[in-house]
């Protein structure tokens, strides 16, 4: 059920003719109340599309009733006539709820440069509000779906209390986020404030480090909404661990998800200085296209790992570095260790750990490969 799994939401998926397959792309998930509490992170991309430039000056209030989500076209550098169709996303969403625009969140995913058809996405609107149900949550998932093979959900229970979730996201997945859509809701009767905290929290240690091909969206939005339903106050850090639980979960389908991947990749760096330099030699590695195609090739190259790590500012003696795949330590003091004929790249799962030895801290980027697929994919997106 993800986003209707809390008490107090709806949610609906229809198809508006954005799609040229006629699949569904237009969302629309609705905050029943009592409560009204939303908190959301965006792109921090300079380049930010229209939806995104909305709901950042809605958000402000720290309250949301619904938010509305298109496929099909990113409604990015659209111009004048791109934001007034956003706006109007808000004003139609609005008007059937009987709320101010200001309380409703637009998001679009798509090709950039793309001017949606505005009669068709309102038409679309105005559909799934009409359809909106307690049991809407799949069809809402599988509306905002663009590359995706699959709908993105998830759910975690509290002590009384409930956390729902929905995403999209395939590729351009880099921080900060992803191109990802977010969208999750709990019955928890928590306020805007304490909710913005669990939200940055949470996706820091999920959406944050997930980088999947290096590059950054400009339409993320992780948006969190509070209904308040179920009358019980959690506990702040308990909240804030279900939370990280439903943002990771859906991190990983989204990574599982990726345009083209045969291998998904898990880069541990331990005995880091701090947490700051363990990301930076994660993330290194993990956007050096070299180390993505080796592990396509079931290539157990290490040195593609230490070259990458050495382009970092991190604290480390570069003489004295140890790397293992899969836990066959290959690289030891920055030299020749076990023999990488040791190693079983078959598998879809492939796990690095990079020791530093400069201190006690961790951190772990996920990624993966770099395929012909994805080439592929990509090189074709907008025909």
């Amino acid at each position: 059920m993800s986003v209707t799994a809390a008490k107090g939401f709806t949610a609906a998926g229809v198809p508006a003719g954005l799609k040229s397959t006629g699949a569904p792309d237009v969302a629309v998930v609705v905050n029943t109340g009592p409560s009204r509490a939303a908190a959301a992170v965006y792109t921090s991309n300079r380049c930010k599309a229209n939806p995104v430039l909305w709901s950042e000056e809605a958000i402000k209030g720290g309250s949301a009733v619904a938010v509305a989500i298109n496929s099909g076209g990113a409604n990015c550098y659209t111009g004048p006539e791109g934001f007034a169709t956003t706006h109007q996303t808000a004003e139609v969403v609005a008007e059937a709820l009987g709320a101010g625009a200001i309380d409703v969140q637009v998001c679009s995913t798509g090709l950039i440069g793309l001017l949606n058809d505005r009669d068709a996405l309102l038409s679309g609107v105005r559909s799934a509000v009409a359809g909106l149900s307690a049991d809407g949550g799949h069809a809402a998932a599988t509306a905002i779906m663009t590359t995706d093979t699959v709908a993105k959900e998830a759910v975690a229970q509290g002590d009384g209390w409930t956390i729902g979730g929905m995403a999209k996201g395939a590729g351009m997945l880099a921080p900060a986020l992803a191109t990802m859509l977010v969208v999750i809701t709990t019955d928890a009767d928590i306020d805007s404030a304490t909710a913005d905290t669990a939200l940055r929290a949470a996706t820091a240690q999920s959406f944050d480090r997930l980088d999947s091909d290096g590059c950054q969206s400009t339409n993320d939005t992780v948006l969190l909404m509070a209904s308040g339903a179920s009358g019980v106050t959690p506990d702040a850090a308990a909240f804030t661990d279900a939370l990280t639980t439903v943002c990771k979960d859906l991190a990983m389908q989204l990574l599982a998800d990726a345009e083209g991947a045969d291998h998904e990749i898990a880069i541990e760096v331990v005995n880091a200085a701090t947490v700051d330099d363990a990301l930076e030699v994660g993330r290194s590695v993990a956007r050096s296209n070299l180390f993505k195609c080796a592990i396509f090739g079931k290539d157990p190259n290490w040195g593609r790992i230490l070259a990458s790590v050495g382009t970092t500012q991190a604290a480390f003696d570069p003489a004295d570095l140890d790397v293992a795949l899969n836990g066959v330590w290959v690289c030891r003091n920055s030299g020749p260790g076990e023999s990488p004929d040791a190693i079983d790249l078959a598998e879809r799962a492939v796990s690095v750990t990079i020791d530093l030895k400069s201190g006690s801290a961790t951190g772990t980027i996920w990624t993966n490969d770099l395929t012909q697929a994805y080439v592929h994919e990509n090189s074709a997106y907008s025909s």
